[in-house]
């Protein structure tokens, strides 16, 4: 079983630290949430893992 996007790769970009990934990527979730709602009720993805995509392709940086 393959997890897309991959979590080590996530961490890494996170300067290795596993709690600020959950923090940024909760944060992000909930932002999308309140953004952008009919967009998530439309798409086969949730908004967790919008924040994931986003978090793996370099567009989130952290700010903690």
């Amino acid at each position: 079983m393959m997890i897309e996007p991959p979590i080590d790769e996530m961490v890494k970009r996170m300067n290795g630290n596993k709690y600020k990934l959950s923090i940024v990527m909760a944060k992000r979730a909930k932002e999308l949430e309140k953004r952008i709602p009919a967009v998530i009720e439309k798409s086969d993805k949730k908004a967790i893992s919008l924040a994931a995509d986003e978090i793996y392709e370099g567009k989130i940086v952290s700010d903690i």
